[in-house]
C-alpha cells in the first residue's frame, strides 16, 4: 500500500473501529496512531533517499486532487505522527476515568487523520477539504465537556473566529487558480504580481485565524476548556499550526510587500501576547497565550524571508509546547486546578514531571544545547539578513526576552512553597508520554543541521551562513533570554509590567475588544439580514397570494364568461343541426315544397334589394 495513504487511512480506520465497536477505545487509537506513524517515517526516509510519492484521485473537471510526499511535507506529516502518538499515550492515563472514551478518541484521531490530509495535499481543492475538517473536528474536541459551564460558548468561538478568517483563505485559492488554471498548489506558486500580492495578504488572513495572531488571538485562551491531550495537540503540530504551514508552504509565491506586513503581523502579535502570557494567572491559558507569541516569531522569520528558520521553530514548539501543556495537566489532576495560585509548590509533589516542566520551559525559552535555542538563534539571524531588520530584530528580541520572563515565573511558582497534592491515576501512561516529548525538547536542535540540507530546495532558500549570523544571532538571542528568565524569577509581576498590568490582565482589550469591534456589528448585521429576510419573505408570500386570487379571477371568469358563451353557441349550433336534420326525411313533395319556399323568399328579397337602387 501507498505510505501515504497508510499516514492517513490509520487513524481513520482506527476512529471507524472505535465508533463501530465501541469497546478497547484506548488500544484501537494506540494502535491506529502508531501505524500512521510507521508510514510517515517511511516517508520521510524515502525522501531522504530521494524519492518521492503521489496520490492522485478524481476530482473536479481538469482538477485531480492529489496527495505528495515530498521533503517538506514528509517531515510536516512526520512531526504531526509523532506529537499525536505521544499525545495519545499520554491521553490512556489522563482519560483511565472518563466515561466518554469512545468519543474522545475517536474525533481525536479524526483530528489526527484531517492533519495528515492537510500537510500531504497536493492541490488546494483537497487542502480546503481538510481544513475544513481540522476545524470541525477541534469544534468537537474543545467542546468535549460541554455540560461544563462556559465550555460551549469557547467551542463556539474558536470555530466561528477561524471560519471567519478562513474567507481569506477560499478568496486566496480562487484568484490562484484562476491566475494559474491549475489547482496543483506547485503550479500556483509561481502566480506574481498584483494576484500574487492580493492572495498572500488573503492567506495571511486565514493564518492569523487558525494561527491565533493579534487581534484574532483572544479564542486560543478560551479553548483551554478543552481536555488537556487536546490542548497539548492543538497548540503543537495541528489546528494552530496550520496557519503558519499554510504561509510556509506558499512562502515562494509571497510579494516583498507582503513579507512585509507578515513580519509586523508575528512581531506586534509576539509582544502583545507575550505580555497577556507574563500577566496570566492561570497555567494553561498563559501556555495558551505563549502559543501565539511563539507562532508570532514564526511570522517573522517568514516577513524576513527565510521560512526555513520559521519550520525550524514550528518542529522545536511542537515538542516543546506539548510537553508543557501534558506537564500542565499532571499538575491539573494534583491540585484540580490550573490556576497558579493553587499550583503554588507542586512541582515539589510531582519532581519527575516539574523536571520534563523545566526542561521544556528552558527549550523555549532558548537555553542551549536545548532546540528552542538553535530555532530562535535562526529566527534572529533571519531578522539581521532581512531588508527591515530595524523592525524585525526589536520584535524578534522583545518575544524573546518575554519568553523568559513568563516562562521564569511560571517556574518559581510550581516550584517554590508547599502543598498538598492528591494522588494522580494513570501517571505512569502520563508521564511516558511527556518523557517521550521532552526527550525531543532536548534533543531535535541537533537535527536541524540535516534537516536544512533535506529542504532548502523545497524551501528555495537557505539559512544564511556569514559570520555576522553565525554569532551575532547566538549572543543576542541567549542575552535576551537569559535577561528574560532573570526578570521572570526575581520580579514580580507587578514590578515588570507596573501600569500595564491591569490591562495586560484583559488581554489589551481596546473599545471593547473582539466582542465590540467584530462579533456584535456581525450580529447586528446579521439581525439585520434576517429582518430584510422576513420582510423580504412576507412580500413574496404576499405576491404569492395575490397571483393566486387573480388566478382563481380568472378562472371564474373563463368559466362563466369566454367558455360560457363559447358552450352556449355550441349547444345552439348543435340545436339548429338537430332541427335543420328533421327537414331532410327523404320525402320527394316536401322537400320540393320547401325548395319552391325558399326560392321565393329569394326573390322577394332581390326584389326588394333592386327597389331600393
Amino acid at each position: 500500500m501507498n505510505l501515504i495513504a497508510v499516514a492517513i487511512l490509520a487513524p481513520l480506520s482506527a476512529t471507524l473501529l472505535i465508533m463501530l465497536l465501541r469497546r478497547f477505545p484506548a488500544t484501537l487509537a494506540l494502535l491506529g496512531a502508531a501505524i500512521g506513524l510507521v508510514g510517515s517515517l517511511e516517508l520521510l526516509a524515502n525522501a531522504y533517499n530521494g524519492l518521492s510519492q503521489e496520490i492522485i484521485l478524481p476530482g473536479l473537471p481538469g482538477m485531480p486532487l492529489r496527495l505528495v510526499a515530498t521533503p517538506l511535507t514528509a517531515l510536516l506529516s512526520t512531526l504531526v505522527a509523532v506529537v499525536c502518538t505521544l499525545v495519545m499515550v499520554y491521553a490512556v492515563g489522563y482519560m483511565k476515568k472518563d466515561r466518554e472514551q469512545v468519543r474522545f478518541f475517536a474525533t481525536l484521531l479524526l483530528f489526527a487523520a484531517a492533519m495528515q490530509t492537510l500537510v500531504l495535499a497536493g492541490d488546494w481543492i483537497l487542502l480546503l477539504s481538510a481544513w475544513e475538517l481540522i476545524g470541525l473536528s477541534s469544534y468537537l474536541l474543545i467542546g468535549f465537556w460541554y455540560r461544563k459551564p462556559g465550555v460551549k460558548s469557547a467551542a463556539m468561538r474558536a470555530f466561528l473566529v477561524t471560519r471567519s478568517a478562513d474567507l481569506g483563505l477560499y478568496v486566496a485559492v480562487f484568484i490562484l487558480i484562476t491566475n494559474a488554471g491549475s489547482s496543483d498548489i506547485a503550479s500556483t506558486l509561481n502566480t506574481s504580481g498584483g494576484p500574487a500580492i492580493a492572495a498572500g495578504l488573503l492567506l495571511l488572513i486565514a493564518a492569523m485565524g487558525k494561527s491565533a495572531q493579534t487581534p484574532l488571538h483572544d479564542w486560543l485562551q478560551r479553548a483551554m476548556a478543552g481536555p488537556t491531550p487536546v490542548s497539548a495537540l492543538l497548540h503543537s503540530a495541528t489546528l494552530v499550526a496550520a496557519g503558519a504551514i499554510l504561509l510556509i508552504r506558499t512562502a515562494p509565491m509571497l510579494a516583498p510587500e507582503t513579507l512585509l506586513v507578515i513580519g509586523i503581523v508575528g512581531g506586534v502579535t509576539t509582544v502583545v501576547t507575550g505580555l497577556i502570557a507574563l500577566a496570566e494567572s492561570d497555567l494553561k491559558r498563559m501556555l495558551a497565550a505563549s502559543t501565539s507569541s511563539q507562532y508570532g516569531l514564526m511570522l517573522i522569520a517568514v516577513g524576513a524571508g527565510v521560512p526555513m528558520a520559521a519550520l525550524l521553530h514550528l518542529i522545536a514548539h511542537a515538542a516543546i509546547k506539548s510537553s508543557l501543556f501534558l506537564g500542565a495537566g499532571v499538575f491539573q489532576h494534583s491540585r484540580d486546578s490550573t490556576m497558579l495560585d493553587k499550583l503554588q509548590g507542586v512541582g515539589r509533589n510531582q519532581p519527575k514531571i516539574f523536571f520534563g516542566f523545566a526542561l521544556a520551559a528552558l527549550a523555549l525559552a532558548g537555553i542551549p544545547p536545548l532546540s528552542g535555542f538553535f530555532s530562535k538563534d535562526a529566527i534572529i539571524a533571519a531578522t539581521l539578513s532581512s531588508d527591515h531588520i530595524w523592525i524585525l530584530l526589536p520584535l524578534a528580541l522583545a518575544g524573546t526576552l518575554l519568553t523568559g520572563g513568563y516562562m521564569a515565573r511560571a517556574l518559581r511558582i510550581l516550584w517554590l512553597k508547599n502543598g498538598t497534592s492528591q494522588p494522580v491515576s494513570g501517571l505512569a501512561w502520563m508521564g511516558t508520554g511527556l518523557g517521550g516529548l521532552v526527550l525531543l525538547a532536548v534533543i531535535l536542535g541537533a537535527a536541524f543541521p540535516g534537516l536544512e540540507l533535506l529542504l532548502e530546495s523545497a524551501l528555495n532558500i537557505r539559512l544564511t551562513e556569514n559570520t555576522i549570523t553565525r554569532f551575532i544571532p547566538e549572543i543576542l538571542g541567549l542575552s535576551a533570554a537569559l535577561g528574560g528568565l532573570l526578570l521572570g524569577w526575581f520580579f514580580p509581576v507587578q514590578v515588570l509590567l507596573g501600569p500595564i498590568l491591569p490591562w495586560a490582565k484583559r488581554g489589551f482589550v481596546v473599545a471593547g475588544g473582539f466582542d465590540n469591534l467584530m462579533v456584535r456589528p456581525a450580529l447586528a448585521i446579521a439581525h439585520g439580514c434576517e429582518k430584510l429576510e422576513r420582510l423580504l419573505y412576507k412580500g413574496v408570500l404576499a405576491t404569492g397570494r395575490l397571483g393566486l386570487r387573480l388566478g382563481k379571477a380568472a378562472r371564474r371568469n373563463d368559466e362563466s364568461g369566454i367558455d360560457g358563451m363559447i358552450f352556449s353557441f355550441v349547444r345552439g349550433t348543435v340545436n339548429l343541426g338537430g332541427k335543420a336534420r328533421t327537414l331532410q326525411n327523404g320525402l320527394i313533395h316536401k322537400e320540393l315544397a320547401i325548395s319552391t319556399i325558399a326560392s321565393a323568399v329569394i326573390l322577394v328579397f332581390m326584389f326588394i334589394v333592386l327597389l331600393t337602387y
